[in-house]
């Protein structure tokens, strides 16, 4: 099987007057997600999440804030799974929580 990353893509929002309630729901429905990858044994291993602020170096040395200032976008975490297509990744990052918050999944092979 060939391993590849699942980036989860969100827009930016605030969380901190979301209440816990709906937090934790969010949160089971995101392990409820993996441990259906991992029952099905594709699921390689957990990325961390990522921290929301962040620079983004361009050529010539143009540092900028970001990391995605443009695209009101950004990147939480990621996930490496175990497929043997493309196409089966994509099939297994369907149902994705990222994807009912109006984010996107972008699923990448990994270069070993």
């Amino acid at each position: 099987m060939k391993q590849f990353m699942l980036l989860f893509r969100q827009p930016s929002y605030d969380y901190s007057s979301v209440p816990k309630e709906e937090i934790e729901r969010v949160a089971r429905k995101w392990k409820e997600w993996a441990d259906g990858i991992k029952a099905q044994g594709n699921f390689e291993r957990q990325g961390s999440r990522l921290g929301n602020d962040g620079k983004v170096l361009k050529p010539g040395g143009v540092i900028s804030d970001g990391p995605f200032v443009e695209i009101r976008e950004r990147l939480g975490g990621f996930v490496i799974i175990k497929a043997e297509s493309l196409e089966e990744a994509t099939t297994l990052a369907h149902g994705c929580p990222a994807l009912d918050a109006g984010g996107s999944v972008e699923v990448r092979p990994v270069i070993v």
